[in-house]
């Protein structure tokens, strides 16, 4: 992994919640010209979270395949060469006593 190149969780972290800012527009607006159901009394807020969350989850799921498969890698990368560290520490230790 080079410098330069961005962490793969922020830009996936980055482009979900992208995903959900534009789902809950896309909510708001169509709560505001009536072509989705308000919310109940003043929990119309809460009401457009809740959908743009409903909208997001799927698309997020379908369109960021890739980075998420290469967030996985780079987290599963970075695990297996801190255990080597662990077991090169381990083994140096047993090496001293």
């Amino acid at each position: 992994m080079s410098a330069a190149k961005p962490s793969a969780l922020i830009r996936y972290t980055a482009l979900r919640l992208l995903i959900f800012v534009g789902c809950f527009l896309a909510a708001g607006v169509a709560v505001h010209f009536g072509l989705v159901p308000a919310g109940l009394g003043g929990s119309n807020a809460i009401w457009v979270i809740l959908l743009g969350l409903l909208l997001s989850a799927p698309l997020s799921y379908v369109l960021l395949r890739r980075q998420r498969d290469e967030m996985s890698e780079q987290i599963v990368s970075t695990v297996d060469r801190t255990k080597a560290r662990l077991d090169a520490n381990r083994t140096r230790e047993d090496a001293v006593q």
